[in-house]
């Protein structure tokens, strides 16, 4: 239970990578706040969560959020900003809303949520970025917008855990590669309308590990540097890819 007494905010927690490390955290005995922008999430509301369903681009929405869980908490532990969205789109012909809808969730809804959490966050607290290795490592086309993103929050993470370090507040960023995600579909439908599940394989086929990462699998990792066990390590991107980011070409080896 190594996770036993915390209190951990999870942005975009109520499916995908974010249910997963929700479940997780839940499992290691932390209590858990769900900030979603999806109507659903208050049905997770238990002894153990409490969700809201919350816009990250609004401020004023994450404090109301924040200032009720905080009745009952009073502090927050741990934060997990996971919350992002990808909509694949070649570069000459995104618009600017476009453009603006991958920044103002994955970079300034990032932004804002932690602002307000670490207004309640000791000594001791770890935050979790969801960056990915695309952006940082790899990219493919039609993610120029999505990828420059995660590449931002990358930096995003580097320069926050050298402020945070002298108050012991460790912050760090998750780089998975493909997550088997209700985003991932979606993004699957965009490459391939009519056989998106095609696209779900080949992307399976390309990997050493020949799959898709789980949500829980993420959640482990997430779990790990929240908690005391990563407690020197900070600043850092850790990629889970199946090996992913490896080879070198598809063509060449024994």
């Amino acid at each position: 239970m190594k996770l036993d007494g915390k209190v951990a905010v999870v942005t975009g927690g109520y499916l995908g990578a974010g249910r997963g490390i929700v479940n997780t955290f839940l499992r290691y005995g932390a209590k858990i706040i769900v900030l979603d922008y999806n109507e659903g999430v208050t049905s997770m509301n238990s002894e153990n969560i409490l969700a809201y369903n919350v816009d990250i681009r609004d401020t004023k929405m994450i404090i109301n959020a924040l200032n009720d869980a905080m009745k009952k908490y009073s502090k927050i532990d741990i934060l997990v900003n996971n919350a992002g969205v990808c909509k694949l789109t070649p570069f000459r012909e995104t618009a600017d809303e476009v453009r603006d809808f991958h920044f103002d969730i994955n970079i300034k809804g990032t932004w804002n949520v932690t602002r307000e959490c670490l207004k309640y966050m000791n000594k001791g607290g770890s935050i979790v970025n969801m960056s990915s290795v695309t952006g940082p490592n790899v990219a493919d086309p039609g993610e120029v917008a999505y990828a420059t993103t995660k590449a931002a929050v990358l930096g995003f993470t580097k320069s926050l855990a050298a402020e945070l370090a002298h108050d012991n507040i460790r912050v760090n960023a998750i780089m998975p590669g493909y997550i088997h995600t209700p985003m991932v579909e979606g993004m699957s439908k965009d490459s391939n309308p009519d056989d998106p599940e095609s696209v779900i394989d080949g992307i399976a086929a390309a990997i050493p590990l020949k799959r898709l990462a789980t949500p829980e699998e993420i959640g482990e990792l997430a779990a790990f540097l929240a908690s005391s066990e990563s407690s020197y390590i900070a600043g850092q991107g850790i990629i889970i890819d199946g090996g992913s980011t490896l080879p070198e070409t598809m063509t060449m080896g024994v």
